[in-house]
């Protein structure tokens, strides 16, 4: 018991790198982005420098403040100058950095200032470091800027339910959870079971504060949760129910809004899933057509055919409050704090919290109003929430985590890996070691994720495996793992480089697989690791195979008797063939991870078994 205590400590502490800024991450790979300090900020000259690590959701907004303050008179103190200087940092990454060792090396430099997206992180940092018997070092805090978690859901489900007139919650995502009739018990079979999209709390804010509210509507309560309260059979049962719907976790809600969107351009936006608990920014998001809440050069924004509406769970809800928290640790001294707070107060002032409404949060300063873009017109309630939920106690959080790790959806994934003869080329130069040998490690350590009735088995391809021509071996077959851990442990680090890459061959064949021992009860998934392009040796009919592969990934999503089989790629290197392996994602409906850059595969490879 104490090592899965452990275990979920260190998960949460632990969001991973490696791709753009959204409300929880973006996009491609992992959680928010780990990105070194700005470098357009230039040289702080003699100022007391205030360096600050923030959720990358609001780094653009920071950066923009940093810069009025640092040019402004509020940043002169007597004859000195303070010097702002915001770097994004994943919220549980940067719990992990300052619990441990925060490495300026690799990580940038240490923060004054920490802004995670939620009070919540600041609550698990302090039972980290209370557990190595160390004082706390999130100190209390205001808030910078504040959204609520709500069920993001299309109109026309929302409307199903009652929405607008009647009040919804955790309570009825039970009862759609556990319904055999699904949407036919509200007059619409077309659009099949309840499907729900919830991201994994370990990695996620939107999923911590997900889990938080769905135990406080088990139990009936609005504040003092408490472990006793998580150990009743009937909240376990409520957790277990709620789980029971959902398609698959992940680190980060734009994997489904992505989805989302693109499935609603294709007019299937209903049968890809009924509701996600995303943060209310994301709603305000969708709706203007910028689902991942970036938009890159050249990109238009374009509204969804079916909108999203907020609902805000009856039974209560938290908000993501973006808490300003001036670090007490041992690097921060006086004058670095009192620059702390002089650009506190500089962002907090009433023009400067108006910038805020313009990213879609609501202002941390209660005497700026709310306006656009959080009117009704845009899917969100200025009105709501109603009814809001206190963050559990730091001990409580990590009980709930470990609940969670028991109670969530069971998962049945194929592990598919490229042992081709590409991934003998060297990866690491300082290491020497090869692009295989850190697949290998990074296979194996994400083993831990996976409980101990998932059913995980282990598939190798490469062409002429034997002397009949296989092109894949299942080295490990898919198996409870608590069981086969340490054989499939020794079966990873056994795997040596050999010859081409047989792509689609091997992609179909798994999905085949998987469709054929599917099991609704489970998230049924193929993890693909590549580093090159399809290479069977027939390069005459590559389009044709591909474009014959996609259609079949594509009818697994469809249908009243549909198999969903999501496909989660891992392009490996800057030579994998990442156009491809993003439209076998797209196909699946599930996310293509870029791990260009080897070195990163650790965390990519986490961030993908955060899924199940």
């Amino acid at each position: 018991m104490m090592r899965r205590r452990w275990a979920a400590a260190l998960v949460v502490l632990c969001l991973v790198a490696g791709c753009s800024s959204g409300s929880d991450g973006d996009g491609e790979a992992s959680g928010d982005d780990d990105v070194t300090t700005d470098e357009g900020f230039g040289d702080p000259g003699d100022c007391t420098v205030v360096d600050l690590a923030v959720s990358s959701e609001k780094i653009a907004l920071m950066n923009e403040l940093a810069r009025l303050f640092n040019d402004s008179d509020a940043a002169k103190v007597g004859d000195g100058c303070i010097f702002a200087r915001p770097q994004s940092k994943a919220s549980g990454g940067a719990a992990t950095l300052l619990a441990t060792e925060w490495d300026e090396a690799a990580e940038g430099p240490r923060p004054v200032v920490w802004s995670p997206a939620s009070s919540a992180w600041s609550a698990v940092l302090n039972q980290r470091l209370a557990d190595d018997g160390k004082p706390a070092m999130a100190t209390e805090a205001e808030p910078f800027m504040q959204t609520p978690l709500v069920i993001a859901m299309p109109e026309p489900m929302a409307e199903a339910l009652g929405y607008p007139d009647t009040p919804i919650g955790f309570e009825d995502i039970l009862s759609l959870a556990q319904s055999e009739e699904g949407w036919a018990a509200y007059g619409h079979p077309e659009w099949g079971p309840f499907r729900l999209g919830k991201t994994n709390p370990n990695f996620s804010t939107s999923g911590l504060s997900a889990l938080i509210a769905q135990a406080y509507a088990a139990t009936g309560k609005t504040t003092g949760l408490s472990i006793e309260d998580l150990n009743d059979p009937a909240t376990e049962a409520f957790g277990e129910g709620v789980e029971s719907a959902v398609v698959h976790y992940g680190d980060i809600t734009p994997t489904f809004l992505n989805n989302w969107y693109r499935t609603d351009r294709e007019g299937t936006s209903l049968t890809y899933i009924s509701a996600v608990a995303v943060e209310e920014k994301s709603v305000i998001d969708y709706n203007a057509g910028n689902p991942d809440g970036v938009l890159e050069p050249g990109e238009r924004p374009r509204e969804p055919r079916i909108p999203l509406v907020a609902i805000y769970p009856k039974e209560g809800t938290l908000f993501s409050d973006n808490p300003y928290v001036v670090l007490d640790a041992p690097w921060v001294d006086d004058a670095e704090r009192e620059g702390a707070r002089a650009f506190e107060t500089f962002i907090q002032r009433p023009e400067n919290q108006r910038k805020v409404l313009e990213f879609g949060f609501r202002p941390g300063n209660p005497d700026v109003a709310l306006g656009e873009p959080i009117v009704a017109a845009n899917g969100v309630d200025p009105d709501e929430p109603s009814t809001l939920l206190d963050v559990p106690s730091p001990p409580v959080m990590i009980e709930l985590l470990e609940k969670w790790s028991e109670q969530r959806k069971s998962a049945r994934v194929l592990l598919v890996l490229d042992v081709s003869g590409s991934m003998s080329e060297i990866a690491d130069p300082d290491s020497g070691d090869t692009r295989l040998d850190l697949a290998k490690r990074a296979a194996i350590e994400a083993l831990d994720q996976f409980k101990p009735e998932d059913e995980v088995g282990l598939r190798i391809f490469t062409t002429d495996l034997s002397p009949d021509g296989d092109v894949f071996i299942d080295v490990v077959p898919v198996e409870p793992i608590g069981p086969n851990l340490e054989r499939m442990r020794r079966e990873i680090q056994e795997q040596f480089p050999l010859n081409a890459t047989p792509l689609y061959e091997v992609v179909r064949a798994s999905y085949e697989d998987a469709v054929e021992g599917y099991d609704p009860a489970r998230i049924n998934a193929v993890v693909l690791l590549s580093d090159g392009i399809n290479d069977d040796g027939d390069e005459s009919d590559d389009e044709r195979q591909l474009d014959e592969l996609l259609q079949l990934l594509s009818r697994g999503t469809e249908g009243e008797n549909a198999r969903p089989i999501r496909i989660f790629p891992i392009a490996f290197s800057g030579d994998a063939d990442l156009p491809t392996l993003r439209a076998i994602a797209e196909a699946t409906n599930s996310a293509v991870y870029d791990a260009s850059d080897p070195k990163t595969i650790v965390k990519v490879f986490t961030a993908v078994v955060s899924n199940f």
